[in-house]
């Protein structure tokens, strides 16, 4: 359900690129340190979750890795708001990969299955670290599954059981109207997620039978838009970046605030449309030596 958040980063200037650039390096040493399998876990939406958890602080070191063994890349150090990022993303992408087993028959699940295998060591030590978010994850996850069996028709219910698993990436964090305002930016970027996922995969849940609250919603047959449910759901998604955007004006995100400004204000709308569209692809984080998928 990962990998719609992305920076636009044609907008940027380099000073933000790199800036971003250091918190994803930042972070995949952080999932590092939890086993080499925890790597496969890192894409631009939980690199977000790190630099929103993060105390504004932006002091580079050099670190070495597998990928830049020679001269090393300038990343972020560790901190606590790294170990919490990287703790959180393994559960949620560990979850998700589970989730995907339960959605999946027969053959189809052995990829999944293989794949909460390969990451199961790396969890479990996120787990044993964060015991409370794990158990929330896993209980919205409860409340978001009897919905799907059930098939429900709403936008809003399933998508709120997905935003407020989110939501609880901020719980503990201080001082309380920080925490506020992350809980609000994080409830409806998972609110947008969740709907925008659903928006990408209408075509596919239309041959797989798979539950698409959007579908259902719309009435929709095919996996194709009606003009008026498209301009109807365009209007769902604006909504939650709109609130994203209104919490985001509560705080001052010291150096990461133009970086999050077009996050927010171009990123988010230009992915939304690209998946209305089905023109979207898998982002790209730009090194100085090569595109690297995600």
């Amino acid at each position: 359900m990962f990998g719609y958040v992305r920076p636009p980063l044609e907008g940027l200037t380099e000073e933000d690129s790199d800036r971003f650039r250091r918190a994803y390096c930042g972070l995949c040493h952080a999932l590092s340190r939890r086993g080499t399998a925890a790597r496969w876990v890192l894409n631009y939406d939980f690199t977000l979750l790190a630099i929103l958890l993060s105390d504004g602080e932006d002091v580079p070191v050099t670190r070495r890795c597998a990928l830049h063994p020679a001269r090393g890349r300038p990343c972020l150090p560790a901190t606590d708001a790294l170990e919490l990022a990287a703790d959180q993303s393994l559960i949620l992408a560990y979850w998700q990969i589970r989730d995907h087993v339960d959605d999946h028959r027969a053959l189809k699940r052995i990829p999944f299955r293989g794949a909460s295998a390969f990451l199961r060591d790396a969890y479990r030590n996120a787990a044993a670290a964060r015991p409370e978010f794990d158990l929330r994850v896993q209980e919205q996850l409860r409340v978001l599954g009897q919905l799907e069996r059930a098939r429900c028709k709403s936008l809003d219910a399933p998508a709120d059981a997905f935003a407020a698993l989110l939501r609880d990436a901020a719980r503990d964090v201080e001082p309380l109207t920080r925490r506020r305002v992350l809980q609000q930016i994080f409830y409806h970027l998972g609110r947008w997620v969740y709907l925008v996922d659903a928006a990408d995969d209408l075509k596919r849940d239309s041959v797989s039978g798979n539950y698409n609250p959007v579908a259902l919603r719309y009435a929709l047959s095919d996996g194709r838009w009606t003009e008026p449910a498209r301009r109807d759901f365009t209007l769902t998604l604006d909504h939650s970046v709109h609130n994203i955007a209104a919490a985001f004006e509560l705080w001052d995100f010291g150096p990461w605030t133009p970086l999050l400004e077009r996050i927010f204000y171009a990123g988010l709308f230009q992915v939304g449309r690209a998946v209305l569209d089905g023109a979207f692809h898998k982002r790209r984080i730009i090194t100085p030596e090569s595109e690297v998928e995600q």
